[in-house]
């Protein structure tokens, strides 16, 4: 079992830069993939960066190629997303999210993914 827990939410102007963190307790947090996925008001979960559990390969959304990078820190047992150029349409509730499926690929859909946080509020103005 995984617990995780989000930080670094909040409001930005456009073009600003946020980072996420998320914490994870637990065993084996170095055996698991993380990703990154956000909700807008009445849209779907959308995947938005994921990382293998050896963090050297990642994968992003088109959207937020070349200004998300995702990284994780094994010895701080905590993924991050650093958000650079941000845009209003970015505005979302983001989850970050374990897969205990111990592969080096990385998945980008949601049932692929075990554990859940409780989301980190980033809301971005115009």
């Amino acid at each position: 079992q995984v617990h995780l827990v989000e930080s670094g939410g909040g409001l930005v102007q456009a073009g600003g830069s946020l980072r996420l963190s998320c914490a994870a307790s637990g065993r084996a947090f170095d055996m698991y993939a993380m990703g990154w996925f956000r909700q807008a008001p009445g849209k779907e979960y959308e995947f938005v960066a994921g990382i293998n559990w050896r963090g050297g390969g990642t994968i992003y959304a088109d959207s937020v190629k070349g200004r998300f990078t995702i990284s994780r820190d094994n010895a701080k047992n905590t993924v991050y997303l650093q958000m650079n150029a941000l845009k209003p349409e970015d505005t979302a509730v983001y989850y970050c999210a374990a897969d205990r499926t111990y592969t080096l690929a990385v998945h980008t859909t949601q049932p692929e993914y075990d554990y859940w946080g409780q989301g980190t509020q980033v809301t971005v103005s115009s």
